[in-house]
């Protein structure tokens, strides 16, 4: 009886294996390639962050951007709202026939994560998130009307414990879904870490699931550098499990084409951020993007990418990318 369930649990454990780690996906024939774009992250890396975002469609030639939009920048005092700048990067897609997925809610892509208003840091658990759906009211009502948007991302890796964030809560998650829901009919769409999860939770809230796809990173808790060992196959298969119990679509929002170094990349010297990105390792990860099986993918990076090119005069990847896209 021993030996019989032993063998039993080999042969399960083979077949999982065999299915997330062997074989390959059908690479797709037209995959959507974007980037993503932080002011935040652009004005940290002592650029014109405007310079930045028009250079990535009139020169880069990107047509498919995800927006960080923060919380902190928009609503600096309670109640009071400041738009410029988001209405410029919008309209400014607009006018260019870019499409924009535009994440709102507390957690924004790029660090500390949860981007709270310091008027809002003393407030409870509760009373941030009625502060949170207002903002989120007043933010989705504003932009309902431009047709540059084509999704909503309600916040950032939520399942995903990363980053200075006080508490998550996946009933609230849900709520703020079905708030975005109410005031307008694009998709919403979740996103999940690509490494750490299956995304069934993403899949069973958001209408369409976002990945992120990371290669090589410095992990604080060993202090080393660490490469995922995963094949393009194993996130092709767990798409494909999304697809059949949930019949919902699986993107890439952060494909990784920026170093991820043991320093922010503000302080991080050039020859640290080398380890983990540059243009040969940006070539791979397309490569290895492209035979995931996956649609779509959001480069990770693109704000670094200028930064190399206007400040160190390396433009390798920038060109490579300019490639990609046109």
């Amino acid at each position: 009886m021993k030996r019989k369930i032993i063998l039993t649990i080999l042969i399960l454990f083979l077949a999982v294996f065999s299915y997330f780690f062997l074989g390959r996906e059908t690479p797709k024939g037209d995959i959507v390639w974007g980037v993503n774009f932080s002011q935040k992250h652009a004005q940290n890396l002592g650029l014109d962050w405007k310079e930045v975002y028009s250079a990535l469609i009139h020169d880069l030639g990107a047509r498919n951007i995800k927006v960080a939009s923060y919380w902190d920048l928009l609503e600096k005092e309670d109640g009071q709202y400041d738009f410029e700048d988001l209405d410029w990067q919008l309209e400014t897609a607009k006018e260019n026939g870019v499409s924009v997925m535009l994440v709102v809610g507390m957690k924004s892509p790029r660090w500390p994560e949860c981007h709270i208003p310091e008027w809002a840091k003393g407030l409870t658990k509760e009373e941030q998130q009625e502060k949170i759906l207002e903002f989120i009211n007043t933010l989705v009502s504003r932009y309902r009307e431009n047709s540059a948007i084509s999704m909503w991302q309600v916040e950032n890796e939520p399942f995903f414990p990363f980053g200075e964030c006080t508490w998550a809560d996946k009933e609230f998650l849900k709520m703020e879904v079905e708030f975005v829901r109410a005031l307008d009919d694009r998709p919403v769409i979740i996103s999940d870490s690509g490494e750490g999860s299956f995304w069934f939770q993403a899949a069973s809230i958001g209408d369409v699931v976002g990945t992120t796809m990371y290669r090589k990173v410095w992990v604080w808790q060993i202090e080393k550098y660490f490469t995922y060992p995963f094949p393009p196959v194993f996130y092709g298969r767990k798409a494909n499990l999304i697809n059949l119990f949930f019949d919902k679509e699986v993107i890439c929002v952060e494909l990784q084409a920026e170093p991820w170094g043991p320093e922010l990349l503000y302080t991080s010297p050039p020859e640290e951020q080398a380890k983990t990105m540059n243009l040969d390792k940006f070539k791979e990860n397309i490569e290895y993007a492209e035979k995931t099986g996956l649609s779509g993918f959001y480069l990770w990076g693109a704000e670094w990418w200028y930064w190399m090119k206007e400040k160190q005069g390396q433009d390798q990847i920038w060109q490579e990318a300019r490639n990609l896209f046109k």
